[in-house]
């Protein structure tokens, strides 16, 4: 695989040959290796163009600029106006680590497609590599720059990114020790949604062949929402809302009235009512075209039956949410009435938690209705739709608790990436751990590597597939994990065996009256357009 020496170990690829950095273990990381050109100037809101080759050695020991956005993350980089060069990803790999070519894992971050990067520390390959992995994390256009609507250019750019990203992972992986025939793709939150739309795409077809996918979000935008939010963005901005218009302002200059639009979500002036609630101004737009079709209505089609999936969701999801205003507060009935009918969701659902949470203040119940609305139900009919098209689908839930001083750490949002990727001491895990690891917290973290591992490796995570008959789902927990069957879904599941999946849509003129379903029984399908 190259030059093994002290200062680092070199790989040629087809653009030219890299140097990367070993770490004591062993394990070679390679850092900010373009995969695509700048997609500024001419190429912006472009589909990706490939990037330009180098003469010598391209030194890949740090990484390389992230894409625009406002967020300050711990331990990650800051985009500065001026940095273009944002199509770059990262390869960790321990040589020696098998007898042949390993299996590939390609990470997608997180961050309401607005915000994140491959960067951050609890995202760090090496123990996914210690495992027997070679693991790629990608940057990609998020925010405007990635989904905003810009009359005449593709909306999903981001999506296309990610997918010309699995084009150089096809190409170039094997110079690193990676089997381009065994490609996982794997994301958490939004970059959970990024992968299930992956598997919806003709752009993407063929180019891997497992998903894992955390937390994934239900909010997908029609294109009148999305042409709405450019518009919005493109006034705040000071600008037309045309090609030209939004080409002449500046990346920075969208960023700050993005963020502009997602505080008056907040304040009472959403462009769709559900961003009241959960002010994200940029989602995946079903265009008919880069995505064609829901991803939970593209796998119940068996559009990517060829594709193992393994699903997970947290299960007090919004806690985290709600813990770093990341979303409104609800805190009387009233009040969560008004949040179902915002979405829009079955007026008898809030009821049916009261009763399903007798004892849970009002907030409580909010925070599990958003967490089920947003994540929960929707990941878990992946699974169960994929395996009903005939797809491999395996299913489990973060579970994982303990006491801590002002209550008890939640199995919340996010939790369980730094468990996953085995980077419980990385800047920033901490809050989400609700503390410092302890021995079960670093055995559990053990367990869910060598799952991740194993399924990359096998399609075999550790725990039974879903089938008609049995819906076995693994539950990671403290001090051991236990599987449950959802077969016969009961409790708050069963809320939901009514109520559809749709795209976010614009208010009607004219709201007309609901019919109600009552708790436990049978009614008119209510399409859920979660935030």
């Amino acid at each position: 695989m190259g030059d093994t020496s002290a200062a680092g170990i070199e790989f040629r690829t087809s653009k030219g040959r890299v140097r990367g950095r070993r770490a004591d273990d062993g394990v070679v990381a390679v850092l900010g290796v373009p995969y695509g050109a700048p997609p500024f100037g001419e190429g912006r809101f472009r589909p990706p163009r490939p990037a330009a080759g180098w003469s010598g050695t391209r030194d890949c020991t740090a990484f390389g600029p992230i894409a625009p956005q406002s967020a300050r993350l711990p331990g990650a980089p800051v985009w500065k106006p001026g940095d273009e060069d944002v199509l770059t990803l990262n390869v960790w790999v321990r040589p020696g680590a098998g007898a042949g070519p390993l299996p590939v894992l390609v990470w997608i971050h997180g961050g309401a497609y607005t915000f994140g990067s491959p960067a951050q520390p609890d995202f760090d390959g090496a123990a996914l590599s210690r495992a027997g992995v070679v693991v790629v994390s990608v940057g990609h256009r998020i925010g405007f720059e990635g989904f905003g609507h810009v009359p005449g250019f593709p909306d999903n750019r981001g999506l296309l990114d990610l997918a010309a990203a699995l084009r150089w992972v096809r190409d170039e992986i094997a110079a690193f020790g990676g089997d381009p025939g065994r490609v996982t793709v794997a994301g958490q939150s939004s970059g959970a949604g990024a992968a299930v739309c992956l598997m919806a795409m003709e752009e993407a077809r063929g180019l891997f062949h497992r998903v894992i996918a955390h937390s994934v979000p239900s909010a997908f935008f029609a294109p009148e929402v999305a042409a709405a939010v450019g518009s919005a963005v493109a006034a705040e901005a000071g600008v037309a809302a045309t090609a030209d218009g939004l080409l002449s302002a500046r990346p920075e200059r969208l960023v700050a009235a993005a963020d502009r639009i997602a505080a008056r979500c907040r304040e009472g002036g959403p462009v769709a009512a559900v961003q009241a609630y959960n002010p994200v101004v940029f989602q995946p737009v079903i265009d008919g075209t880069v995505l064609a079709a829901n991803p939970l209505d593209a796998l119940a089609a068996g559009a990517a039956r060829d594709v193992d999936l393994l699903v997970c969701h947290a299960l007090e999801e919004c806690w985290f949410l709600h813990r770093v205003g990341a979303i409104s507060d609800v805190a009387s009935e009233a009040e969560l009435d008004a949040f179902a009918r915002a979405f829009p969701l079955p007026a008898a659902l809030p009821a049916a938690y009261r009763e399903q949470m007798p004892q849970a203040p009002v907030r409580d119940r909010y925070l599990a209705l958003f967490g089920d609305a947003q994540f929960g139900e929707y990941s878990s009919r992946l699974a169960e739709r994929h395996a009903r098209a005939g797809g491999r689908a395996h299913l489990s839930r973060f579970a994982r608790t303990r006491p801590v001083p002002d209550g008890r750490a939640r199995p919340w949002h996010t939790a369980d990436v730094p468990f996953a990727f085995g980077n419980l001491d990385a800047e920033g895990a901490d809050f989400l751990l609700g503390g410092a690891p302890d021995a079960d917290d670093r055995a559990l973290s053990a367990r869910m590597v060598r799952a991740w591992a194993d399924f990359a490796a096998t399609g075999a995570p550790g725990w039974p597939a879903l089938t008609p008959d049995a819906a076995p789902v693994h539950h990671w927990a403290v001090p051991g994990d236990h599987v449950t069957d959802d077969v016969t879904a009961s409790g708050r599941r069963a809320l939901w065996r009514e109520i559809a999946f749709g795209p976010i849509r614009l208010p009607k003129p004219e709201i007309e009256p609901e019919t109600e379903i009552q708790p436990g029984t049978e009614g008119r399908p209510s399409p859920l357009t979660g935030g």
